[in-house]
């Protein structure tokens, strides 16, 4: 029975926009490439997605159109060419599908001549293939194209997790994400918008301030940059645009830091966002600090200790428990070292969070040169970290910070003279002969035996790591970074200097106990 005419309703202005199918669309280069149906294409453009395949005999099946479709009709009610294919073109259909048989014998021309005209691709069904042949053949496709896709999404989540185990988790997880975009560009963005670690290759300028106003849009509190908001508001946790062709997504990280993630693409297919949305999660987690009220009090009573206050009057918000102090040091890629840190192994402040969070602190303190300090709350069993050296000193009560502290750069520099990834603190500094001697009177003869090199760090530094490293030259100069001529010019001064034979066992001890005394 031949389905009912209907009369045409308005043309539209623009065609609707097609709802997310529940699989990846299918290239119609992939249809036509079925033998088996013998398809073929005689109008229209070449690239087009099918998201779905609709079947209709009527007059003017724009009202039943969603978007996206292969529309197959025999033109049981073509009358008009024209008229037909402006209103499947107006309603977004993906292309047409015309059989040949039993109504017309060939595809007729005027029908042709429209599709080129409206850019609708026109496909040629010959009489052997059926309209459920060519449906069961696509969404046999779906499913194939569905299987991929959840098998990108499942090796990307594997990537991303292993991306995040890495020394920089926040730079690696970046790269692991443009990789599983196909080159994409990532970016972390502060709040006020401006790039914290970005990996892949940048788009235009032009692409970068949309993605900036973009994370405006998903962090509506951030300041400065392009698109102040005046007052914070309810805002998505994503939003898409597209500009010149470049494919934009934006995404809130949780965790109370206003971090935007920002993705510009060639190209976005399906699983691009359940991607992104696993880096998210990644993000999240590396770049929160985790830290509550308790720890906040005991931060601020740290930036008190380290302006000067006496440990005595901030020791009762620290607590009574112990804390252990750590001091790390990135160990450069390439060196074949686990301790070694080499030229360009510095790291960022993200990198530093990470190691923080890996140690269960927040309390983290990255300095210029790469090296990182974090307190730790206990007696806590510290692990090695991939891609850092550690020094950890022994537990001590929040009056002995300063103390602790040095011990454990001690250690750090140990370490790195004998290529650990981590050495522990030996013990406390007053055990052993040096106890023996009064604290300020142990100071004042160092003072004084150490007076003609006391104003130049590099000899007091050379000396201390050339005694705890048993004059050894090579591993002094390792743990300080430089050649071992500069060390043995550096000892030869010291010796000078001071007036001292360093090759006396008694003259190095009487040094060694001065240097901590110092």
């Amino acid at each position: 029975m031949q389905e009912p005419s209907a009369p045409s309703p308005p043309s539209p202005p623009s065609p609707p926009s097609p709802p997310s199918p529940p699989s990846p669309a299918i290239p119609l280069a992939a249809l036509l490439a079925r033998e088996d149906l013998g398809l073929r294409r005689i109008a229209g453009p070449e690239d087009a997605d099918v998201h779905w395949v609709h079947t209709s005999e009527m007059a003017d099946p724009y009202p039943y159109l969603l978007g996206g479709e292969l529309l197959l009709t025999a033109g049981v009610l073509l009358t008009d060419a024209d008229h037909y294919v402006s209103r499947v073109a107006q309603a977004g259909a993906a292309a047409l599908g015309f059989g040949v048989a039993p109504v017309y014998d060939t595809v007729p021309p005027a029908l042709v001549e429209a599709c080129d005209r409206y850019g609708l691709p026109l496909l040629e069904v010959p009489p052997p293939t059926t309209f459920t042949a060519i449906a069961r053949a696509v969404w046999r496709l779906m499913a194939e194209a569905r299987h991929r896709e959840l098998r990108r999404v499942t090796e990307a989540q594997q990537g991303l997790a292993s991306a995040a185990a890495r020394p920089d988790p926040v730079p690696a997880v970046l790269n692991q994400l443009t990789a599983r975009l196909g080159g994409a560009w990532a970016v972390l963005l502060s709040p006020e918008g401006a790039p914290l670690a970005a990996a892949g290759s940048p788009p235009p300028a032009e692409a970068q301030t949309a993605l900036t106003r973009l994370a405006h849009v998903v962090n509506p509190s951030g300041r400065g940059g392009v698109g102040e908001i005046s007052a914070p508001r309810a805002a998505p946790s994503s939003a898409t645009d597209a500009v010149g062709g470049t494919h934009l997504a934006a995404y809130a990280l949780t965790g109370g830091q206003d971090l935007v993630l920002g993705v510009a693409s060639e190209r976005r297919t399906a699983g691009d966002h359940t991607i992104a949305g696993v880096a998210v999660v990644l993000l999240s987690l590396l770049t929160t600090p985790h830290q509550g009220t308790a720890e906040a009090g005991r931060a601020a009573a740290l930036v008190r200790l380290l302006l000067g206050a006496d440990p005595a009057d901030v020791a009762p918000e620290l607590g009574a428990g112990e804390w252990t102090v750590v001091h790390a040091r990135p160990t450069g890629p390439g060196s074949g070292a686990p301790g070694s840190t080499a030229a360009g192994g510095r790291r960022g402040p993200l990198a530093a969070a990470a190691l923080g969070a890996a140690l269960g602190s927040a309390l983290v303190d990255a300095a210029e040169d790469g090296g990182v300090r974090v307190l730790v709350s206990g007696a806590r069993d510290i692990a090695p970290q991939p891609g850092w050296t550690l020094g950890v000193s022994s537990p001590v009560p929040a009056r002995d910070l300063p103390a602790a502290d040095t011990r454990a750069a001690q250690a750090v520099r140990r370490a790195e003279a004998t290529r650990s990834p981590l050495v522990r603190d030996r013990g406390e500094p007053g055990e052993g002969v040096a106890s023996l001697v009064a604290p300020d009177e142990a100071r004042a003869h160092a003072r004084a035996q150490l007076a003609p090199i006391a104003e130049t760090p590099a000899l007091t530094e050379t000396l201390r790591t050339w005694l705890s490293l048993h004059g050894s030259w090579d591993r002094t100069a390792v743990a300080l970074d430089v050649h071992r001529n500069t060390v043995r010019q550096r000892i030869a001064r010291c010796a000078t200097l001071l007036g001292a034979d360093l090759d006396d066992a008694d003259v190095r001890m009487d040094l060694w106990f001065a240097l901590r005394w110092l």
